[in-house]
């Protein structure tokens, strides 16, 4: 019995074994098929560390404190050790952030560099860079603060310093260097009139001027250059009309002495009237000679008064009027229409606030400023009669100008129809700035033009610019007389009220698309002195920029 029982276990039990072969042997065969067309391995656990490494390569979402501070002081680190390969590497653009960080130490001369990275917030990290600029034997220590920006690299997500030139100094924009040599130009000790230095701390509003001086003598008046770390501006900057800007001088050079045609008195009289406007800008000259005795901007930045390029408005009258005269299509005494309509070119003008003068004279059109009174002759007129009138009278639109630093000297182009209609009025293609404006008040109060300048020509040599031709006696008594009575009766009357003397103005208003309030302008003279301003989004000339131009011409005494 004991055989038989062994027996049959052993019958039972190998198919049991067998069974458990065959099932190995289908398992290899699935694996083995699984490996032929899945081509990896079929482990559950590599199928989980391949998914893993996928999601690795495209990583998303909002980066983790770790991964920002990480980043971080990997990419300072390097720039500190100066290895630039492996900062640039940290970041978004391994190749402009190679070029600047290489130029960093080399062209900047910028050496032990520490940098102190901040508290995180967000992917934002702030530091403090310390370090020496050495141009051979000077040297001197450099500290400010910067920041960079932690952010996920396109396509695989890695974090990475999102690069822009700012992360190394923040004066910097894209395409800007950093250069440590001799300064371009030797520094310039500007003095006024009456031999004193002129400087930005007793005139606020001439930084702009006094860095066009040392650009424009720097190389002439006897100067030496210094030593200074600068911003180079690249070719975007320089597209904005970014200048180059010192950053750190290492020493000082010898400057030079220029002097300029500038009063004490009435350039302090102009800083006080634009100050606290930042749209504001006047200037003053002399208009027997041209000399620019006062000019302010409000907001200390760009040089409005000089370089502005903005539609008059009704201040080019005074150059209109005496167009017209010369014609014979307007006397001051005469009968001259004053409709509140009159379309030209296409185009239905009409006057502020559509008022119309009824059987007035030329002399009630302009003291009034009449718009309609100028556009209605522009049938009578060729496309290029203001244009010639500007030029050979009154020296304008020539882009021939030299008065000492960079200037934009009018610009009335050649314009038909509806635009020439609109040009009439100073509107249209016409430009000036206060510079131009006050320049037309001189001209019309010294019966010929004569060319502003800040710098005397004997300085340097240089030709003024020149008018072809004078107004008639005639011409010139009527405008006179014109800017006069709208100083006593018209729109200028209220801003040059307590003015004594011989004076006149006119009043302008020019519309701006997408402005509010039209820019208001204001030219007028004072026995010798003549003066010009502009108040952006002003509103009528009348009102903003009489007060500042008046208390110019009351200044000058």
């Amino acid at each position: 019995m004991s055989s038989r029982r062994g027996a049959g276990e052993r019958r039972r039990t190998t198919p049991a074994v067998v069974g458990g072969v065959a099932a190995v042997v289908v398992a290899g065969a699935g694996f083995g098929a699984w490996a032929m067309y899945g081509g990896e391995s079929g482990t559950e656990d590599d199928a989980r560390t391949k998914s893993a490494a996928a999601e690795e390569k495209a990583k998303s979402g909002p980066l983790t404190a770790a991964e920002v501070t990480s980043t971080a002081q990997g990419f300072l680190t390097a720039w500190q050790k100066g290895d630039t390969a492996g900062a640039a590497a940290a970041t978004d653009d391994e190749e402009a952030a190679r070029a600047l960080l290489t130029g960093y130490a080399k062209d900047a001369r910028i050496k032990d560099v520490t940098l102190t990275a901040g508290t995180p917030a967000g992917g934002k990290v702030p530091f403090s860079v310390k370090a020496t600029v050495a141009h051979g034997k000077t040297a001197a220590p450099l500290a400010y603060d910067s920041a960079l920006t932690v952010v996920r690299r396109a396509g695989d997500g890695e974090p990475r310093v999102d690069w822009h030139a700012a992360v190394v100094h923040p004066e910097l924009k894209d395409g800007d260097k950093l250069v440590t040599g001799e300064a371009g130009d030797p520094p310039v000790k500007a003095l006024d009139r009456d031999g004193a230095e002129i400087t930005t701390a007793k005139y606020p509003s001439l930084g702009s001027v006094l860095d066009s001086l040392r650009e424009k003598y720097g190389d002439k008046a006897g100067g030496t250059p210094g030593i200074e770390l600068r911003v180079v501006r690249g070719k975007e900057s320089k597209a904005a009309k970014a200048s180059d800007k010192t950053l750190l001088e290492l020493s000082k050079g010898t400057p030079g002495t220029v002097k300029t045609t500038l009063d004490p008195a009435l350039q302090a009289a102009a800083e006080k009237q634009v100050e606290g406007k930042e749209r504001a800008s006047v200037v003053a000259l002399r208009a027997s000679t041209g000399e620019v005795l006062a000019l302010a901007n409000g907001g200390h930045g760009f040089n409005t008064a000089f370089q502005g390029s903005l539609a008059p408005g009704s201040t080019m009258k005074v150059v209109t009027a005496s167009m017209l005269i010369e014609k014979n299509l307007a006397s001051m005494d005469e009968k001259h229409p004053c409709p509140k309509y009159f379309s030209y070119g296409g185009w239905k003008f009409q006057n502020d606030d559509k008022f119309e003068i009824k059987d007035g004279t030329f002399k009630a059109s302009f003291a009034r400023s009449c718009n309609t009174a100028f556009i209605s002759q522009a049938p009578k007129l060729k496309d290029d009669d203001l244009t010639r009138q500007a030029k050979e009278v009154f020296g304008l639109s020539m882009n021939n100008w030299s008065v000492g630093v960079s200037t934009f000297d009018g610009s009335v182009p050649v314009q038909s129809k509806a635009q020439m209609g609109a040009s009439l009025i100073g509107q249209g293609g016409v430009r000036m700035n206060p510079l131009n404006m006050a320049s037309v008040s001189a001209t019309v109060k010294a019966g010929s033009f004569h060319q502003p300048y800040l710098v005397a020509p004997s300085v340097d040599g240089r030709a003024l610019a020149t008018a072809s031709r004078t107004m008639s006696a005639g011409t010139l008594a009527q405008l006179r007389e014109l800017m006069s009575y709208t100083a006593a009766y018209g729109t200028a009357a209220e801003a040059m009220a307590g003015v004594s003397g011989d004076v006149g103005a006119k009043t302008g208003s020019a519309e701006v698309d997408g402005q509010k309030q039209p820019n208001g302008w204001f030219t007028a003279y004072r026995g010798d002195l003549a003066a010009a301003g502009v108040v952006q989004q002003g509103g009528h000339g009348g009102e903003t920029a009489g007060p500042l131009v008046a208390a110019l011409l009351k200044a000058g005494g």
